[in-house]
């Protein structure tokens, strides 16, 4: 059965010239760049969006700004000046709805206010310093940069109609806060798409009460309105018919049928899905965010480490509908269905549906997931139930969507056909870095040397005792690639038959150590440790009042303390900075900030409609909330640039894996972790992190399900899908960190694992774990 690309669409996006639709007079790529950076400042900014200073800062521009913007505006081409921030804000917020700014603009000027099209750090500098210039010599008693205080007099309502679409544009970037939106390939492909939504404006407005555009088309309409003059010439033949696009300033409520229409037309000239990955329909989709943090990290600290490896994300939608053929000959479906897969790292994801489901002649989008770069593609099949094992499936036939090819594809959109059946049309986001992911596995003593003790070493070492004996751990990453050895020291001495054994080195002596890299393998699982050591965490005697102290090789002091082992409530801990700094570092009990896990809303119904006296019920939920949040920690920075703080890490004490963003250091969440299991046990007097285990436990096979390597977009939750692999591990995080050895296990670990006599006894690590004071 052949499989042939889908060459029989009416119109394709990249066949629309600029003499059929609008021409563009302005380098949207580069100016919605621009314009993204712009809105994460003032997101950024919560000084600009309270109420007072939003008021000072309309005074600013419609007494001071727009009188001097327009004297210095000669001709058609605006002057290379741009206002200070809390004016400029207030100026693209005016601009985003051009009928009420042109008419501003024309009731006070008698022109309209163009905008200079400046997109380099550089220019903008010197557009800056030079308004700066002619702004104090012509307001010589107004403050170029504004200084209004909050406590000040507030004052009068100049513009109400601005006002109120000031106050609208608050949470904007929301809107576009995913990292991909800057992407250049990107903005490419949503210029191509903005292109063909004006293109089928005039062929469709009369049609449609109102035009409801993707985010990616959005983005570019705002950009492209934030340039007054140019968008006024680019779209004067289209006046009657662009009013009827929904902005971003009207009621996000919008009606799903007007989605649909908009979609039915979309299709009727393109037939292509009028959604697509990073360009949901915007009044819904648009507002479901990604389960997980995945924000845009303008540096990563973590690459002094050669050892550890980015992680990269995508954001991939398939929409399906049936060709004209199958739907002419109504073909017998009800034993036929679709079976999505991945081409690499997750090969036991197998989401599958009827193909009835796709019975209506409108394309249906069958998946929305996030992917790992690493995972390659997907393998879409159509299969018919039964064959040689009666619950088994028969395979038709399969196309596969490779993400390099889809990155090579002007609208980062594919459509293939299989077999005259079915029609599938596939759309990725280009990849951007995520946070990393690690977990600490166990593995087997080492000696002082970093050596396994092994009788395979010995021999190497002409039978030489290896001296020393530490716990060791490795990292793995997300796709299960060694990256860290971890080892904490437990004994010292040798081990000779006869009676000489390892003994307990001193408290303050047991580091935690951690090397950069794999382990140089001698023969089959016995190998050596890295040996540059990158972060150490020694023992030190705690102030009062507190059971534990660390001091951290970054600089940094870890203080523990817990009132009572039997609750979690009462673990405390602090990080301090040995040097002054303005930057803080607070650790928050539980999955708090962007980690946080909503209940569901029949969870929180439920809680509405309890009775007075169901105590039992809420001490219940309590305890399993408590116990759902046990282990976690979030790792919180703090400066002057987010005085409300930025959870920069996620971990966990008892599974011993850990989320890190790029910006914040690995090695120091890898210390803290390690040294909060560490303390926690000998407070408990329990193996809480399963430190005592000595030797490596099956881990999955890699590429059988790698973590984190797909996600579901929650437009494709279901109940038929319960798989906790498809949701961020912090959701499940036993489940997910789960060996298969373990599940395997009816015993503790440590009791079915045979350890040599020369790696020392229980109670050699048993008092290293549990007896880290001085006593």
């Amino acid at each position: 059965m052949s499989v042939s690309d889908d060459v029989g669409s009416i119109r394709s996006l990249s066949q629309i010239s600029e003499e059929e639709t609008v021409k563009l007079s302005v380098d949207l790529v580069a100016a919605a760049r621009h314009n993204l950076g712009f809105l994460r400042l003032v997101d950024d900014s919560d000084w600009l969006h309270q109420k007072p200073s939003i008021l000072e800062s309309i005074r600013r521009y419609d007494q001071l700004w727009m009188p001097l913007i327009s004297d210095l505006t000669v001709g058609s081409t605006p002057p290379m000046v741009l206002p200070p921030l809390d004016v400029e804000w207030i100026w693209f917020c005016h601009t985003l709805n051009a009928v009420s700014y042109r008419e501003y603009c024309k009731s006070r000027f008698s022109k309209l206010i163009g905008k200079a099209a400046i997109f380099d750090e550089e220019n903008e500098e010197y557009a800056l310093n030079r308004c700066k210039e002619i702004w104090e010599y012509r307001y010589p008693s107004e403050p170029f940069e504004s200084e209004f205080e909050l406590n000040l007099e507030k004052p009068c309502v100049i513009n109400e109609d601005l006002l109120d679409q000031v106050s609208k544009q608050r949470y904007l970037y929301t809107i576009f806060n995913e990292p991909y939106r800057s992407e250049v390939v990107y903005l490419i492909a949503a210029r191509q798409s903005y292109k063909g939504f004006l293109y089928s404006l005039n062929r469709i407005s009369e049609r449609c009460s109102l035009l409801v555009p993707p985010s990616d088309v959005l983005l570019m309409w705002l950009t492209h309105q934030s340039y007054p003059t140019v968008y006024a010439q680019d779209t004067k033949e289209l006046e009657g018919h662009i009013e009827k696009v929904h902005g971003a300033w009207d009621d996000v409520n919008v009606k799903e049928g007007a989605i649909e229409e908009a979609k039915n037309m979309w299709e009727e000239i393109f037939d292509r899905p009028y959604e697509k990955a990073g360009g949901s329909a915007i009044g819904r989709a648009v507002h479901v965010k990604p389960p997980f943090y995945w924000d845009a990290s303008d540096t990563d600290v973590n690459t002094k480490y050669r050892s550890l490896a980015p992680r990269f994300l995508l954001e991939f939608c398939i929409s399906v509908k049936l060709s004209r053929e199958t739907r002419a000959m109504k073909r017998q479906m009800s034993n036929e269905f679709l079976r999505l897969r991945m081409a690499r790292c997750h090969k036991e994801l197998k989401l599958d549906k009827p193909l009835l489901d796709f019975r209506s002649e409108s394309w249906r989008k069958a998946w929305h997931l996030y992917c790992e770069f690493g995972t390659k593609g997907v393998i879409l099949e159509l299969r018919q139930r039964g064959g040689r094992c009666f619950k088994g499936s028969n395979l038709q036939c399969s196309i596969t969507f490779l993400w390099n090819d889809l990155l090579r594809a002007r609208s980062l959109t594919w459509s293939k056909e299989i077999v005259q059946v079915v029609k599938a049309d596939a759309s990725i986001t280009p990849p951007v870095q995520a946070p990393y992911l690690l977990k600490c596995v166990p593995d087997r003593v080492t000696d002082d040397s970093g050596a396994m003790i092994s009788d395979v070493i010995l021999r190497m070492n002409e039978y030489r005792p290896q001296a020393g004996r530490w716990l060791s751990r490795t990292v793995l990453d997300h796709a299960g690639r060694e990256c860290f050895v971890i080892r904490m020291r437990m004994g010292g001495g040798f081990w000779r038959r006869g009676g000489e054994t390892p003994s307990a080195v001193k408290w303050e002596d047991r580091i935690i150590e951690i090397r950069e890299g794999s382990w140089s393998y001698v023969a089959s699982s016995i190998g050596k440790a890295p040996e540059k050591v990158v972060g150490t965490a020694t023992p030190q005697e705690p102030p009062e009042e507190w059971q534990a102290s660390w001091n951290i090789s970054t600089g940094n002091e870890l203080l523990i303390r817990w009132a009572s082992p039997t609750s979690s409530s009462g673990l405390n801990f602090v990080i301090r900075n040995k040097e002054p700094t303005d930057r803080m570092v607070r650790l928050l009990k539980g999955r708090k900030m962007q980690y946080q896990v909503k209940k569901s809303s029949s969870a929180s119904d439920s809680s509405i409609c309890k009775k007075p006296n169901d105590t039992d019920d809420e001490e219940v939920e309590e305890e399993e909330e408590e116990e759902e949040e046990d282990g976690f920690i979030t790792l919180v920075r703090f400066s002057e640039e987010l005085p409300t703080g930025k959870a920069t890490a996620l971990l966990n004490w008892k599974l011993l894996a850990v989320e890190v963003l790029p910006e914040e250091d690995a090695v120091f969440v890898l210390l803290i972790c390690l040294s909060l299991s560490r303390s926690i046990s000998e407070m408990k007097k329990e193996d809480v992190g399963s430190l005592l285990i000595r030797r490596r436990i099956k881990e999955p096979k890699p590429g059988e399900r790698d973590w984190g390597s797909i996600m579901l977009h929650p437009s494709s939750y279901s109940p038929s899908i319960s798989s906790p692999y498809l949701q961020p591990w912090y959701w499940n995080a036993k489940a997910v960190m789960a060996s298969k050895a373990m599940d395997d296990m009816t015993r503790p670990p440590a009791m079915n694992l045979n350890y040599s006599p020369a790696e020392g006894g229980d109670k050699l690590y048993k008092r290293g774990v549990f007896a880290l004071k001085k006593l």
